[in-house]
């Protein structure tokens, strides 16, 4: 049997993802489906075709991975079956342990944010959201003048809705 040496950050991609960049053959239905591709600075299948060519920094720094919505479209249009949507979570934890975020602090702060409230109550709780987020990025005045309009169409509720089994989300998070 022959065995291939991958390189470290391929082989730590795959830990973390379960499958192999190279299954994908770039046919671009991903990228073609993406319904925020006009948005990202690289089409989906790209950052991974920079995985592929060994352009590490490349791919953990590009814009596309912070604009990726998770939505999964581009996993169900996949012929491979090649989890993009997994592929971007991935580089997202990598890019975050290997510090390469320096251009995408407000999206990191984001996305911490909303991690923190789906950790905390098991679904989104956007007023804590907002302040936790608002209070890391000192951005505190923009988008100030939406709260209003917001709270009075009942899309912000000033106390969080938990889920029932909370217990099971926090082991979730405590896996990482």
């Amino acid at each position: 049997m022959h065995h291939t040496h991958k390189p470290p950050f391929i082989e730590e991609l795959t830990a973390i993802t379960g499958q192999d960049p190279s299954q994908c053959y770039q046919c671009g239905k991903c990228s073609a489906g993406c319904p925020v591709r006009e948005f990202t600075d690289e089409a989906p299948n790209r950052v991974v075709r920079y995985v592929q060519l060994g352009f590490y920094e490349k791919a953990l720094t590009s814009k596309t991975l912070w604009l990726c919505a998770g939505c999964q479209t581009c996993s169900s249009r996949c012929p491979k079956d090649f989890h993009l949507a997994h592929f971007m979570d991935a580089m997202r934890e990598l890019a975050l342990k290997k510090g390469m975020v320096e251009d995408e602090k407000n999206t990191v702060e984001f996305h911490k944010a909303f991690l923190k409230q789906i950790e905390s109550y098991g679904r989104t709780h956007e007023v804590g959201m907002v302040r936790d987020y608002k209070l890391h990025t000192m951005d505190l005045m923009k988008d100030v003048d939406l709260a209003p309009t917001m709270f009075l169409k009942g899309k912000l509720s000033i106390l969080p809705h938990k889920v029932k089994d909370t217990k099971t989300i926090k082991k979730i998070f405590k896996q990482k």
